[in-house]
């Protein structure tokens, strides 16, 4: 029974008539399409025109043609290659499962030298838009015949996917059914600013529109006004604090020290750095300082903290301040009048949490690309909905104590800023800072310049199950509960 009709992406003529063939072979596939920016013959297959492969024209156009019960996608603009029996295996797993969508793992060609890839597994908080289903994917006929969204460019296909995801279940089969070349050779440090470069807002709106209306029919949508914070509430010994968790940073606590040392400011506030056992020069350093009591030295008494746990012991250390402010032990203060300016944003608009924008720069501190991050697309009306997205909010983070008190950070090393301000943004109102504050320095033992596959995944598994718990919790808010 011929079951499947595919779509692939046209990567050249001789490469696409190849896997029209292999596909034409396999005996569940029926019509085979190519999706190619301008008319061309490819034999075997029927070719449509367009320059945008992943429109919501498109994805219309395919469910147009679909005839099948179930459609296999390929939009990548790159050569693939289906393993044994992998149509067959996608369909029988999408007819036990029932699944509206279904993806599996891949093998990758990188630089000639072909490694397997694992992917992670979908949840109800994979909302960012760049999240990895490998170069195939097998839907529903009727997922894409009842897809109507509005005419996008760039977000048709991510708009498709969340459609299927309330649909159905999105399974992901742990099995390698396909290969690919991949041509992007980047590192995984030099890939991650891709959504906020000046050449992506166009793409980034659209993307934001499509989760917002995604939002919205599953009940997660957060509207204005969010709550605003009292700061008469407590007495503190400061105003504000600088928190510096650290561990084995002998290059660069110094000058992040001496960064919070110049700040100017008309309010009291003290420097505590939380150094997490440190077996480098670091402790010894951070003592001199302690000294001449410039700052607040401490050493933990557990010894199983992460940065989020690190960041607790500051906040609950009876020094800290009313607004306790981030700087990471590789980077700077852009300037001496930071942490004023910081400070002023939360009293000029009342939030229990502010956000600032950074300057990329190398260890010279000269500006490297993308330069200045000022994540724009956060708006007061939307930016709750639309940080459920992207994966990152911006540095450097700043809070009032109180509410971080009553939330704590996680106790992990990576996301945990991430998870206290989707929980902040649940409820209280959040102030920006567009302009650059904060220097983001760049080097070779930034831990995340140079991420294998193994530890991206986990890192992106980690922020879709914060993702998905803090969408449980907005949906629950608006129940009642």
């Amino acid at each position: 029974m011929k079951n499947i009709d595919c779509f692939i992406a046209f990567t050249g003529k001789e490469e696409t008539e190849k896997v029209v063939l292999e596909l034409k072979a396999v005996g569940l596939v029926d019509e085979v399409f190519v999706i190619a920016p301008e008319a061309h013959y490819i034999k075997g297959a029927k070719v449509l025109v367009t320059e945008q492969p992943h429109s919501t024209s498109v994805m219309m156009q395919i469910a147009q043609n679909l005839d099948a019960a179930y459609a296999l996608l390929a939009l990548h603009n790159t050569p693939v290659e289906l393993g044994q029996f992998a149509a067959g295996r996608l369909v029988q797993v999408a007819e036990n499962t029932g699944a509206a969508m279904v993806y599996a793992d891949y093998r990758e060609v990188k630089n000639g030298r072909e490694t397997q890839h694992p992917v992670i597994g979908y949840q109800q908080g994979s909302l960012r838009d760049d999240f990895n289903f490998g170069p195939v994917q097998l839907f529903r006929s009727d997922v894409l015949k009842s897809f109507k969204e509005e005419n996008y460019r760039f977000a048709g296909y991510y708009a498709l996917r969340l459609h299927a995801s309330r649909l159905g279940d999105i399974v992901h089969i742990p099995e390698v059914l396909s290969a690919m070349v991949e041509t992007d050779l980047r590192k995984s440090g030099e890939k991650q600013f891709d959504y906020v470069s000046a050449g992506a807002r166009e793409k980034q709106l659209e993307m934001e529109k499509a989760c917002t209306t995604h939002l919205k029919e599953t009940s997660a949508f957060l509207s204005p006004p969010f709550k605003e914070a009292d700061f008469n509430a407590d007495d503190f010994p400061v105003e504000a604090s600088v928190i510096i968790p650290v561990r084995n940073r002998e290059t660069t606590i110094r000058d992040a020290v001496e960064s919070v040392l110049k700040q100017i400011t008309n309010f009291p506030y003290n420097l505590i750095v939380v150094d997490n056992y440190s077996t480098d020069d670091t402790t010894a350093i951070l003592e001199d300082f302690a000294r001449e009591g410039k700052l607040v030295h401490v050493i933990p008494a557990r010894k199983d903290l992460g940065i989020g746990g690190c960041w607790n012991e500051g906040i609950f250390n009876d020094k800290c301040g009313r607004f306790a402010v981030q700087l990471d032990s590789d980077d700077l203060y852009a300037g001496e009048n930071t942490l004023q300016v910081i400070v002023d944003k939360f009293y000029e608009e009342k939030c229990a949490m502010v956000i600032g924008s950074y300057r990329m720069t190398n260890f010279k501190l000269e500006e490297i690309p993308p330069g200045v991050i000022d994540h724009r697309e956060w708006t007061p009306d939307n930016g709750a909905n639309n940080a459920l997205r992207i994966n990152g909010l911006g540095a450097p983070r700043a809070f009032y104590t109180p509410v971080l008190r009553e939330i704590k950070v996680p106790n992990v090393s990576y996301g945990e800023d991430y998870a206290v301000g989707l929980a902040i943004s649940r409820t209280w109102k959040i102030g920006r800072i567009y302009e650059p504050v904060y220097l983001c320095r760049r080097w070779e033992d930034n831990t995340d310049a140079s991420l294998d596959v193994a530890r991206l995944n986990a890192h992106n598994l980690y922020k879709d199950r914060i993702r998905t718990i803090e969408l449980n919790a907005r949906t629950r808010k608006a129940k009642g509960y």
